[in-house]
């Protein structure tokens, strides 16, 4: 939980530098709120005190051995943990505002060597302001009636190319498999080869016939992102008119303001795909936490986020993954505004115990299997039932080779996936 900040903003940069660590600190709170690079007559001493960003802590870390950025100027390259307060009553309440005072300006200050935000503290009445999750992990139980367990998801695959009447086809093969929730990759969106609203005319009939027959709703998330937030919105309405519940949003492609204006008219569940945060994170003297990055997107409304896995197929490390995992989990006022962690990137089932025990022994998540499911060799319902096999395992405590021993599926999984089973 936030602590009691009622008019400030406290953002936490993690600073490098060949100079002096307060005087850089002093000039990015300077020219982050009323400074500029000379002095000039109308930022008074009463202005200041109002208006002015003040340093707060300095926390000293080890030197760097090599700059974070490239540069001319020799070493030592000094780190600290800067904490800076910016006045509510100067940002606002708007996350643009947020974004480019606290946030955006600072990476430019030329002493820096490396600059990277690891935390953000938000004033209540900031949080209050925004939006939130719709729905968030209890919605999202609710929607597809899973509850005791993970939600298990796949993917439809091919990620590009199939026509709408044949990723329905798939759609069919996973809804009876028995999986809770299926997406559309985040590459697809609306092409020529398969409009979106095609794609639901095709998908959601089976969803919903499913529906009839077993009283289980499997949850199906839809591309909608889009550069046009009128489109984006025409596709909503064309998703939920149909009976559908759910869409995948490129949160960085459509930025902060499509999702707040999607966000605001919406009925669905927004699962958000955050392909493009490696670019804000992969250099580690720049860029963002993902404690940051997520406390942004939750405010503007997401209620599902991939965060990757363990053993993931990209290059995030395991502990990365598990930062992520509990950032998102982590309420800011209440449980309500927790966005679902989504466990995805390469994930079969083998990962789940070094899951569950990594993340707290929670089964509050949504495992995202896509070539796990589709890829197993006794087809995509042995798959769902692997995975289930396997969280039963790592939930009771039992190695996965003992509980294949009785459970074909379980076995058949590992057989093929092979390596990281716990």
């Amino acid at each position: 939980m936030p602590g009691d900040r009622p008019t400030q903003i406290k953002v936490t940069y993690r600073v490098e530098t060949t100079g002096s660590i307060e005087a850089v600190a002093a000039k990015i709170a300077s020219d982050q709120s009323t400074g500029t690079f000379t002095e000039v007559a109308g930022e008074t001493a009463e202005l200041k005190a109002r208006c002015a960003a003040r340093v707060v802590e300095i926390r000293p870390l080890p030197d760097a051995r090599d700059p974070g950025f490239p540069t001319d100027r020799p070493g030592p390259f000094v780190r600290a943990d800067v904490g800076i307060e910016f006045p509510l009553d100067v940002v606002g309440t708007d996350i643009a505002a947020l974004l480019t005072i606290c946030l955006g300006g600072v990476f430019s200050i030329r002493e820096l060597t490396g600059i990277r935000i690891v935390d953000i503290d938000l004033p209540d009445a900031f949080v209050r302001a925004q939006p939130g999750p719709q729905f968030g992990i209890e919605g999202s139980r609710r929607l597809t009636a899973v509850h005791g367990r993970p939600l298990i998801g796949t993917i439809i695959k091919p990620n590009l190319g199939l026509s709408p009447t044949e990723s329905a086809q798939i759609a069919r093969q996973l809804v009876e498999a028995g999986v809770d929730f299926i997406k559309d990759d985040e590459k697809l969106m609306n092409p020529g080869y398969s409009p979106l609203e095609e794609r639901v005319r095709a998908v959601m009939p089976i969803i919903l016939d499913h529906e009839q027959k077993t009283g289980k709703k499997v949850m199906y998330a839809f591309g909608l992102s889009s550069s046009d937030p009128d489109q984006m919105l025409r596709h909503h309405d064309a998703i939920l008119a149909a009976g559908g519940n759910a869409a995948v949003v490129n949160i960085v492609s459509v930025g902060p303001a499509g999702l707040h204006f999607l966000r605001k008219r919406s009925g669905l569940v927004l699962h958000a795909h955050r392909n493009g945060w490696d670019i804000l994170t992969r250099h580690p003297a720049l860029g963002f936490e993902f404690s940051v990055y997520q406390k942004i997107w939750r405010l503007l409304g997401v209620d599902q986020f991939q965060v990757n896995g363990i053993g993931a197929k990209y290059w995030e490390p395991d502990d990365s993954f598990v930062r992520s995992f509990q950032a998102c989990s982590t309420p800011m006022l209440s449980l309500a505004d927790r966005a679902l962690p989504v466990v995805c990137s390469g994930q079969w089932g083998g990962q789940a115990p070094e899951t569950y025990r990594r993340t707290g022994e929670t089964i509050d998540l949504l495992y995202l299997g896509g070539g796990g499911i589709i890829g197993h060799p006794g087809g995509p319902a042995a798959g769902v039932r692997a995975i289930r096999q396997s969280w039963e395992a790592a939930v009771q405590g039992i190695s996965l080779q003992d509980y294949a021993r009785s459970h074909r599926e379980l076995a058949q999984s590992i057989e093929r996936f092979g390596g990281n089973q716990s």
